[in-house]
């Protein structure tokens, strides 16, 4: 079974919340998708993420860093920034982006 929440260390770590309203068609937006999902694996600090979208194309993924340095280097990864691009005028009818560092961390099979 493929879980949805990442396994995190205790905090403090960081969080990159990116909501999205997606535009219709693909145009290469599953490839590129997880193609960038592939690469924030490989980069220093990353320690997760969740995603979901539903059928109305309205998203939410959540990406999970060490620290600030580390959420800067994939900002400034050149895949990532030319995705951000596409998404700019292709992906998405609309988006926001939100960074928080986290303080607590708790769940049912995660103690606080």
């Amino acid at each position: 079974m493929n879980n949805l929440i990442s396994n995190t260390p205790q905090p403090p770590y960081y969080a990159v919340i990116f909501t999205s309203q997606r535009t219709p068609g693909d145009r290469g937006y599953a490839y590129t998708a997880g193609r960038l999902a592939e690469l924030a694996r490989t980069m220093p600090g990353f320690l997760g993420a969740e995603s979901v979208r539903d059928e109305h194309g309205a998203g939410i993924t959540v990406s999970y860093w060490q620290s600030e340095a580390n959420m800067r280097h994939w900002l400034e990864q050149a895949e990532h920034a030319a995705a951000r691009q596409l998404g700019n005028s292709v992906w998405y009818e609309d988006f926001s982006v939100r960074v928080a560092r986290v303080e607590r961390a708790y769940g049912k099979n995660r103690p606080g």
